[in-house]
């Protein structure tokens, strides 16, 4: 069959039909290109993968009045290519690059030397620029011809490739049999390249030349109130439609070097959906008295990046020298946003995390367009205060607190909203509802949902994957006492001043007891151990303790069960009748073997010789987190490092998509709870279909309230 009657050219048909209705010119190169400067495109041979004839065009207009030369330099610059970088570091130049402006020189009508950088789009009217796709054209590379089924240029650079199949073909071959081969054989093209598309008419999928195909989009939604479903149309309705494809090439592309290699990141459909949402409230924003709205977005939806999504868009598009201070209520997870903040090259400086009040009101003079700080930052010392004190005035900043509005009932969030900042604009990010006891508290300081994007939708939608649950407590007939809401509370923080500890336990003296007891401990540890290696999906697993010395008890009853355990596996090695049985069995031993168990908890004054009281060794633990980084060998799935066992520490603000399991054996409630068992529900690989919540405390009576699972 020739291809003008097949079935991938009426894919193609399709495609040209739903981009011509978004106003793209289309055109067919394959057998009809002509070359030179007159010919279909203007190019000179097949090598060239920019239009130069509809860039020189978009350059004199966006750059009128300079002479021959300027735009001669900048296309040759724009052009240039690289031998000794990767495909992804050139790709992020010339994003810069196209940011930025490309730089040139040239002689003015003065007679004197003059330095411009020159637009190539338009980025506030979409309609100023030239949208062009070209179906089958031919690319020449260095070895190899390739012929991708749609290009799309924009001013003739080649922002978009579009790969298709036909109905009855997976669109995983899309990528694996032509995207994966066009990087390797014409590479040029996705020099500039924003994103990709792959479709067979029916499915369709978006991502970055960075991607793996598990980690390709869905575009399900032109709205957010849309119910949501996979269509060509809608993928193309959403991503090519002239503005939000200049808006997504502008404002929602990063580039993210904190894991060591760089990553493209292009803002999935709910994030570019909600961001544009803030970013529409954030246009009266002298009208909305500091109440920008909440961002509800569930647990592992991608809310750190969303903020940066937000904070740059902002700083693009309203100028104002904003500065944007983000409040958490962890160590961990400010250092997180941080990290992500400076990963993304938004934030360059060190010196933008507060280190105490003084601090924070210096940063907020110095005008920095970022600055992060712990909640805590917003107490008041009693004894020699009454009320917070004014940090600034200035009505240029934007607070985004990340779930620190919670933190002790509010009150920090009272004295930074109507003492320390009151003339900021706040936008609260939460990955779980607001619950009835803070909607008042909620509305006072930031005002309602600006964005809403909630548990059940990011797993229909697979941002998130379902969590399935377990209650071992009740199977094993352990001793769980019912605990009052005070006792939860106090047990949320395991870094909790003396006065509080005194308060804790009194209210806990029966039963702590109880939780701690020997037998309970012990058989919670021979439970898990056997769970830990028998279990479907072998990620990697949190234990959330009820508090420090309960975490290293913990520990060391877990390695008591691990030998005996290894002891069981290396009898049935030794019973094994089949070969194919034994060999499968060693190379779990050597798993097995290879495991390793650490420790998670924050340092405190005196602890060797407090710890030492109980019987109990901190050292061992404490020369670990220090001398290692566990936080990186826990989340690169190669490491040994498979089982942490934590009781605050990174159950909130962590993020290692190869958990597949939480342990649960303390009293925790409302959002802590929802982001602790979140751990567990990030997109990972084809093999991990859900998460596993295993509870050993009964902590299941506190699920519904707080998100109504």
């Amino acid at each position: 069959m020739s291809y003008e009657y097949s079935e991938d050219n009426l894919i193609e048909n399709a495609t040209q039909d739903v981009l011509e209705e978004l106003g793209w010119q289309v055109i067919t190169a394959w057998t009809k290109e002509t070359y030179g400067v007159d010919g279909l495109l203007g190019r000179e041979n097949k090598s060239e993968v920019i239009l130069t004839r509809y860039l020189l065009d978009a350059l004199q207009k966006l750059n009128p009045g300079l002479p021959t030369l300027a735009y001669q330099q900048a296309i040759e610059l724009i052009a240039q290519k690289s031998a000794d970088k990767t495909l992804v570091h050139i790709n992020k130049e010339k994003y810069q690059l196209f940011k930025d402006g490309v730089p040139v020189s040239f002689t003015n009508t003065d007679n004197q030397l003059e330095k411009k950088r020159l637009k190539v789009f338009d980025f506030d009217n979409a309609d100023q620029n030239s949208f062009l796709a070209v179906r089958q054209l031919e690319v020449v590379g260095e070895l190899y011809n390739r012929r991708p089924d749609v290009i799309g240029f924009v001013n003739g650079i080649p922002l978009l490739v579009i790969e298709l199949k036909a109905h009855h073909q997976n669109i995983q071959n899309a990528f694996t049999e032509n995207i994966t081969d066009y990087k390797d054989t014409i590479p040029y093209l996705f020099y500039y390249n924003a994103f990709i598309i792959l479709s067979n008419g029916t499915d369709a999928k978006v991502g970055t030349l960075t991607s793996k195909y598990k980690y390709y989009l869905d575009w399900k939604r032109i709205n957010e109130e849309d119910e949501g479903i996979v269509k060509m149309e809608t993928m193309f309705k959403g991503t090519c439609a002239k503005q939000n494809m200049i808006d997504i090439f502008e404002n929602f592309l990063l580039f993210d070097d904190s894991g060591g290699d760089i990553v493209k990141i292009m803002a999935k459909n709910h994030q570019f959906i909600g961001v544009n949402k803030v970013i529409n409230q954030a246009k009266h924003i002298d009208e909305l008295q500091g109440k920008l709205g909440v961002f509800w977005h569930t647990q592992g939806s991608g809310k750190s990046y969303s903020m940066v999504f937000v904070s740059q868009k902002i700083h693009r598009k309203f100028g104002g020298a904003y500065t944007f201070l983000i409040v958490v209520d962890r160590s961990e997870l400010e250092r997180q946003l941080y990290d992500t903040y400076t990963g993304v090259g938004a934030v360059t400086s060190k010196n933008v995390v507060a280190s105490s009040r003084d601090n924070l009101r210096e940063l907020l003079k110095e005008n920095h367009r970022y600055g992060f700080s712990l909640i805590h930052k917003f107490s008041i010392d009693p004894k020699v205060e009454s009320e917070y004190p004014l940090i600034t005035d200035r009505k240029n900043i934007i607070v985004i607190s990340d779930e620190a509005h919670r933190t002790q009932s509010g009150t920090f969030a009272r004295n930074m909203r109507f003492h320390g900042i009151p003339n900021a604009s706040y936008l609260g990010f939460t990955g779980t509802p607001i619950i009835k006891d803070e909607e008042e508290l909620t509305k006072n300081i930031f005002g309602e949902y600006v964005s809403v994007y909630d548990f059940k939708r990011a797993i229909v939608d697979g941002a998130t994957l379902p969590l399935r649950y377990l209650n071992r407590g009740e199977k094993l007939n352990l001793v769980n006492p019912e605990l009052d809401e005070q006792m939860i509370a106090a047990l949320e923080n395991e870094d909790i001043e003396d006065d509080q500890k005194r308060k804790l336990t009194y209210l806990f003296q029966k039963n702590y007891p109880i939780l701690t007891a020997e037998k309970r401990l012990n058989d919670i540890a021979k439970d898990l151990v056997w769970h830990f290696n028998e279990r479907g999906y072998q990620g990697k697993a949190m234990l959330v303790a009820l508090d420090k010395p309960t975490a290293v008890r913990m520990y060391d009853l877990i390695q008591k069960y691990w030998k005996e355990y290894i002891a069981e596996l290396k009898f049935k090695i030794n019973k094994a009748i089949e070969i194919e049985e034994e060999q499968e069995l060693k190379r779990k031993l050597q798993k097995i073997e290879q495991t390793e168990v650490c420790v998670i908890v924050s340092n405190e004054q005196n602890e060797v010789e407090k710890f030492g009281k109980m019987g109990l060794d901190i050292a061992t633990h404490r020369k670990k987190m220090v001398e290692r980084d566990l936080e990186k060998d826990f989340k690169d799935e190669n490491n040994p490092f498979r089982l942490a066992i934590v009781c605050a520490m990174w159950i909130t603000g962590f993020d290692a998509p190869c958990i597949s399991t939480v342990y649960l054996d303390k009293p925790i409630k409302g959002h802590t709870l929802m982001q602790t068992i979140a751990r567990a529900n990030r997109v990972y690989d084809d093999e991990k279909e859900n998460g596993l919540i295993v509870d050993y405390g009964n902590v299941y009576k506190q699920l519904e309230p707080s998100q109504g699972l």
